[in-house]
């Protein structure tokens, strides 16, 4: 059992099971539309079992559900097409590091992208990850300019 919990109490290895689980019951949601307390009660049972941070997956879940049009119009100026078109994984991916960009300041930028190129990798078609990270990275500048700004210039 691991017990990696930094000074701020988050839990590194939980967060990132919660992603991928919220990964998950995002591409779920988007084939079949269940419905939120279907889609998280679903999921929450296989979080249980999985030592993550159930707050933050149920958080996540429930931020892209409620907040899709905003970012879905967030990541639109990214894109080199629809949302639609995207492939699902890749959407779900994108959408949760757009909730994480906008929503949850707490998270830094390259966590954020780095997590979602990583579950990416894992779910994803081939080479979906280099397209999730040329989104993020262009999306990180609008959405978080200061913070990658100042990354940048290091």
């Amino acid at each position: 059992m691991h017990k990696k919990h930094r000074i701020d109490g988050v839990d590194p290895v939980a967060r990132s099971r919660s992603r991928r689980r919220a990964l998950q019951a995002i591409y779920a949601w988007q084939l079949n539309r269940p419905t939120e307390q279907a889609l998280i009660a679903e999921f929450a049972h296989e979080q249980a079992h999985e030592v993550a941070d159930l707050e933050y997956f149920e958080d996540l879940v429930r931020g892209v559900l409620r907040h899709t049009a905003e970012l879905d119009a967030a990541l639109a100026g990214h894109l080199d097409r629809t949302v639609e078109e995207i492939d699902m994984i890749e959407r779900a991916a994108l959408r949760i590091a757009a909730y994480e960009l906008i929503h949850r300041p707490d998270v830094p930028y390259r966590v954020v992208i780095n997590e979602a190129i990583d579950s990416t990798k894992r779910f994803g078609s081939e080479h979906g990850h280099t397209y999730v990270n040329g989104v993020l990275d262009k999306a990180a500048l609008v959405l978080r300019g200061s913070e990658a700004q100042a990354s940048r210039t290091r």
